[in-house]
């Protein structure tokens, strides 16, 4: 999406939108003249990112709440709506992580990214329905390809996104009728967030993290944005009930690389 004003005046909510991912597609709908409302649990961090949206041009609205709260979920999502009226596009990334064995994982500890990634997701689609555009809105959730790809260690974050892709289908097929799309999100390993920073904590993490890429290079936040311009422009108007890997083929099947085994038979 080139065009500095492909969303001019329309309005994108973003719940997780202070950091990392989020942010980074906060700012590209700003650059491209939305109005903005990001959602996050810290005061100081989500007022930051609502200055930055600013000093790109773009009116915006920062709002402290924590998805795991139904009832300030609601009141940052009537907040918005009061201030830049229906929603155009809702961007729903809230999420926690870390990595462990299941059997050292406590109850609390799975309760704790069930309730913020899967329950947080469904109360931003929940509550924001009545003040989403209809028709016309565009709802993104930001999964991850723990969703289809069972990942050790990781038995938490895989269960909770994917209820997230089963999620973002169901309500496809629900809200379509009302001329609101659903599609996800799943990042592969993107440089510059907390996530990458939690999962390859070392450089021999990162290095082992980015040799399983086909591509061979980390994602950016711009990757991800780009893909999220996309799926709320009219050249996705016919896409629903999506659940997209931008990974740089990180998540394909197959994923053990047989070039050190391989022999040519000419010279075997």
């Amino acid at each position: 999406m080139h065009d500095p004003q492909a969303f001019a005046g329309r309005h994108v909510f973003v719940a997780g939108g202070s950091s990392g991912i989020n942010l980074g597609i906060a700012q590209a709908f700003a650059r491209a003249g939305a109005h903005v409302t990001v959602m996050s649990r810290s005061p100081d961090k989500v007022q930051q990112a609502a200055d930055g949206l600013r000093a790109l041009g773009a009116q915006a609205l920062g709002i402290s709440a924590d998805v795991r709260d139904a009832a300030a979920v609601e009141a940052a999502l009537h907040q918005s709506h009061e201030k830049f009226g229906d929603i155009d596009v809702l961007v729903s990334g809230a999420a926690g992580n870390f990595l462990a064995p299941a059997k050292d994982l406590s109850p609390n500890g799975f309760k704790t990214v069930i309730d913020i990634d899967l329950n947080g997701t469904f109360h931003v689609l929940r509550l924001a329905y009545p003040m989403l555009r209809k028709p016309g809105a565009s709802v993104i959730n930001i999964s991850a390809p723990q969703g289809v790809n069972p990942t050790m260690y990781q038995v938490h974050a895989c269960a909770a996104k994917a209820g997230i892709d089963m999620m973002t289908r169901v309500l496809a097929m629900e809200w379509g009728e009302a001329g609101v799309r659903v599609n996800a999100i799943a990042p592969g390993p993107i440089a510059d967030t907390e996530g990458i920073r939690r999962l390859a904590p070392t450089p021999e993490a990162m290095a082992a993290a980015t040799a399983v890429v086909p591509l061979q290079r980390m994602g950016t936040l711009d990757d991800i944005a780009n893909m999220a311009l996309f799926l709320s422009s009219p050249l996705a108007s016919f896409v629903t009930g999506a659940v997209i890997p931008v990974d740089g083929g990180s998540s394909l099947p197959g994923g053990r690389d047989m070039r050190a085994s391989y022999v040519p038979r000419s010279a075997a």
